[in-house]
């Protein structure tokens, strides 16, 4: 059996790009920041970002392009794709990227319903607003955010030895 599955939580770095393809189905490129944070063998906290390059299509890329913009909090769904052409120069281009099955939007930024990490991926989502109900967006913010609380995450890693079971 084979798995092609990747889920990503992270901030836009860029506003999303939408273009349409000659049959008219519309694309949104967009990219994905995410941080990871660990202590070293000198127990010296330490963290690293990853950007991830991910295109949605159909309704979705639509609705992504105009709900979403840079530092937007983002949850993608989808399968792992390489793409290769030729380039200008001759050489054999790469490029891979996250084909999004399905997006839900997080908190938008400046909100304050969310606590604020800093760094590439910035604020801690709470998820629920799904790329297809983005409409629903219109109800009252004090709805949204009892709907999805936000959840706080502990800043320090947890040991697994201090679990009870």
């Amino acid at each position: 059996m084979y798995l092609n599955k990747a889920l990503i939580i992270g901030n836009l770095t860029r506003d999303p790009e939408l273009k349409a393809l000659p049959s008219g189905i519309q694309v949104a490129s967009i990219s994905v920041a995410t941080n990871r944070v660990w202590k070293d063998q000198n127990g010296a906290k330490q963290e690293s970002t990853d950007y991830h390059n991910v295109v949605v299509f159909g309704r979705q890329a639509e609705t992504a392009a105009q709900y979403l913009k840079k530092g937007s909090s983002v949850l993608v769904e989808g399968r792992m794709q390489t793409r290769s052409w030729d380039g200008q120069d001759g050489k054999k281009q790469y490029r891979t990227e996250v084909v999004a099955d399905r997006i839900q939007f997080g908190n938008r930024p400046g909100d304050g319903a969310s606590s604020s990490s800093g760094g590439a991926a910035g604020s801690k989502p709470s998820y629920g607003n799904s790329a297809s109900s983005a409409p629903a967006k219109a109800a009252s913010k004090s709805e949204d955010t009892d709907s999805f609380p936000s959840v706080d995450y502990p800043e320090e890693e947890i040991n697994p030895e201090d679990i009870p079971f």
